[in-house]
């Protein structure tokens, strides 16, 4: 098959064909991975650049202590084509990888390894000592990462890559917190935190989010009569009744359809969300809707 703009091997006597019948994609990509390493393919393509406009771009941080997973080869991927993309449109594009050094994803490596049970337990072989520990294992699996992020087809600079541990990049972080704080944006303030015991630390909301689970809980329906049809009321579902002493209103979803029916068993009229019938009626034959 001929594609368009395409000679024939007839067409064209002096061309011979080099596509092998069947293709071994893992081995070509290992070929390419392997081309581009020995011409320095993404070094030079950043001396080339040099002098354009500036793309700023920052990569990560992940934590080196833990192995990357599909999540991150997703964003590295995004992270990967918008490089590019910068790159070819004209631009000098650093892409500088990033570590976070900081945090409980370290230090619980560390308290699994010694021991630790608690804050007594780092303050009696002291913080330095502490400190020094999390820093001999910051960087534990960051030979992996670069392993899986270069098989992956990234370009990205791990010889120039930054750590939220360095000193510089602490007192960058500081500088920003300055500015913020001389503008008058920075306040002081209160707020309810799920606290981790453990830790003696307040948990993040994406630590907090993940544990958020589907769970049975009881709950009751209440009726509400209509002042100008006591005969009908309106229904609500809710898990905390001891809340319905506070509530002032009772409210409705202008853009949803709302049903009026009658209970057969009860012989009472309710108006509820139609596509609630379902929930609240295991069968169509215990209702008939009066109006919708």
């Amino acid at each position: 098959m001929v594609g368009m703009g395409q000679l024939s091997d007839a067409e064209n006597p002096g061309y011979k064909s080099q596509m092998p019948a069947l293709v071994d994609i893992p081995e070509e990509e290992i070929k390419v991975l392997s081309f581009w390493e020995s011409h320095k393919t993404f070094k030079t393509s950043l001396k080339h650049s040099i002098g354009k406009r500036r793309f700023t771009f920052y990569d990560g941080p992940p934590f080196a202590t833990g192995l990357p997973h599909y999540g991150h080869l997703l964003a590295g991927t995004i992270k990967d084509i918008v490089t590019r993309y910068a790159h070819q449109r004209g631009h000098h594009v650093e892409r500088r990888f990033g570590w976070d050094c900081h945090g409980l994803p370290v230090e619980y490596e560390v308290d699994k390894e010694l021991g630790i049970t608690g804050p007594h337990d780092v303050e009696k072989m002291g913080i330095a000592c502490y400190n020094d520990k999390c820093r001999a294992i910051v960087m534990r699996y960051s030979s992996q990462w670069e392993r899986v992020a270069n098989r992956l087809g990234r370009w990205i600079d791990f010889e120039n890559d930054y750590r939220t541990m360095y000193p510089w990049f602490m007192e960058s972080v500081w500088w920003v917190f300055k500015q913020l704080f001389d503008k008058g944006l920075v306040y002081r303030g209160l707020k309810v935190m799920p606290f981790s015991t453990a830790c003696s630390t307040p948990l993040s909301n994406f630590e907090a989010g993940q544990n958020y689970k589907d769970v049975q809980d009881p709950a009751i329906i209440v009726s509400f009569p209509l002042d100008s049809d006591p005969e009908t009321s309106m229904i609500a579902w809710t898990t905390t009744p001891w809340t319905l002493i506070s509530n002032l209103a009772l409210c409705m979803h202008p853009d949803k359809v709302y049903a009026k029916i009658l209970d057969i068993s009860k012989n009472q009229r309710f108006i509820l969300l139609k596509a609630r019938l379902a929930s609240l009626y295991k069968q169509e034959s215990e209702y008939k809707i009066l109006d919708t």
